[in-house]
């Protein structure tokens, strides 16, 4: 069964890209610990939720995936003073966003991404083929 709709209807994979600042990689991973443990305890909507580090060469990308746009919007809600106490440690550098936010969602995204980079950066595309089953996630 093939589901179209605007908003709510479909999952949202949200993911951002960010370059590490020099000589704050510990602070950073204790920051995120504190940041996974603060979302996870709100948000129980959020099917996953995971930070990438890569030391070398000093990115971090944050991979999530919402059931729908109001679960990102709220997401956006809770955590948006917490993503500022990382602010200091990266540069925010691209979000991407896969499936169909709300107006709202994508005016908090652009928020973001002037917060923690140059505001440049946002991505979001509808899709066009698939399926998700999401009653089989748990």
């Amino acid at each position: 069964m093939s589901r179209h709709g605007r908003g709510g209807s479909e999952p949202i994979v949200y993911i951002d890209h960010s370059s590490i600042r020099e000589d704050s990689l510990d602070e950073l991973k204790a920051g995120v610990q504190r940041l996974v443990d603060f979302i996870d305890a709100r948000e129980p909507q959020l099917i996953t939720y995971g930070f990438y580090i890569d030391e070398g060469a000093a990115r971090m990308t944050v991979v999530a995936v919402h059931p729908d746009s109001e679960s990102l919007e709220r997401h956006m809600e809770i955590g948006s003073g917490e993503f500022r106490k990382l602010a200091h440690l990266v540069t925010l550098t691209a979000i991407e966003c896969y499936g169909r936010p709300s107006e709202r969602a994508l005016e908090q995204l652009r928020e973001k991404a002037a917060a923690l980079g140059d505001g440049s950066a946002v991505v979001s595309i509808g899709r066009f083929a698939g399926f998700a089953h999401l009653a089989d996630v748990t």
